[in-house]
């Protein structure tokens, strides 16, 4: 499978993996100590959707052009206002043509003491990064595989913060190296919080990784799960999923308002799956 941001920015899989995202940092800004996000797969930063590439897709439509259109409800809108209203900020005054991937969107959300390190190893991508923060001290962006990050860049000197791990699913063993990049981590960092993107195609390899987890021996894993349909006969992109490790004490109960609401805006029959599941206890 390949993943390379530019042609999937803004579809439902972005939607589920931002608002998840931009819950987790609204939790580190309740308390005044500083926090840094370590961003191992950032990617350019922010997308045009009127670029070749998305339009050549379209998943935009019906991932953040459906949401913004849709009629939620209250409790639902408050909790997905820091991320409607990123990527509103970078849309005003004219039409929707812009998306924030997670770097871009972190920093929005950022208070004046907190950091970003951007991690990317495709050049263009690292290049177009550098020249968006350039003179912005809160960032610090690094070209360099996003794996070999996941030791090498934790633990942060803030000892409070979130590391997001979103590989393109360009090769081979990207499940595997999701599970060994967080035991490297972990060891190192065992208080950080993680989130870790997976794409939801081969149902195999995803149940395949959830064991490999729970093998580990890490406490507190946490898997949520977004299916827009039952699983295809060929594989096909069905789903994603979010792995998160030592989540915020209140993330369960606010996924439990945000899921069925995104299920609502994104199912495309009536075996879509919104759930989160422990994979170790917590």
């Amino acid at each position: 499978m390949n993943y390379r941001h530019a042609y999937h920015a803004g579809n439902f899989a972005d939607v589920v993996k931002h608002v998840l995202l931009t819950r987790i940092i609204e939790y580190l800004k309740r308390k005044p100590g500083a926090f840094r996000v370590i961003d191992t797969h950032a990617g350019s930063g922010l997308y045009d959707l009127s670029s070749e590439e998305a339009q050549k897709t379209g998943e935009w439509r019906n991932g953040i052009g459906r949401l913004l259109d849709a009629k939620l409800p209250d409790d639902v809108t408050a909790l997905a206002a820091p991320y409607l209203d990123a990527v509103r900020a970078f849309n005003a005054g004219h039409p929707f043509r812009y998306y924030p991937g997670s770097p871009v969107l972190t920093k929005q959300l950022l208070r004046g003491a907190d950091r970003l390190t951007a991690i990317e190893l495709h050049p263009e991508d690292c290049f177009a990064l550098r020249t968006r923060f350039a003179g912005d001290w809160q960032v610090r962006v690094i070209e360099l595989d996003g794996w070999l990050a996941m030791g090498s860049q934790v633990p942060p000197k803030e000892k409070r913060g979130l590391v997001i791990v979103d590989p393109p699913f360009e090769k081979e063993g990207e499940f595997k190296r999701i599970v060994d990049g967080l035991q490297k981590a972990h060891r190192r960092w065992p208080g950080g919080t993680y989130a870790l993107w997976y794409p939801i195609k081969d149902h195999n390899a995803v149940t395949a990784m959830r064991e490999m987890l729970k093998q580990t021996g890490i406490p507190k894993i946490m898997d949520v799960v977004f299916e827009l349909r039952q699983p295809s006969a060929e594989p096909r992109f069905d789903g994603t999923g979010m792995i998160v490790v030592n989540p915020p004490y209140v993330l369960e109960d606010e996924l439990k308002v945000l899921l069925p609401a995104l299920r609502e805006v994104f199912a495309e029959d009536r075996s879509a799956l919104a759930e989160t599941v422990w994979v170790t206890p917590a």
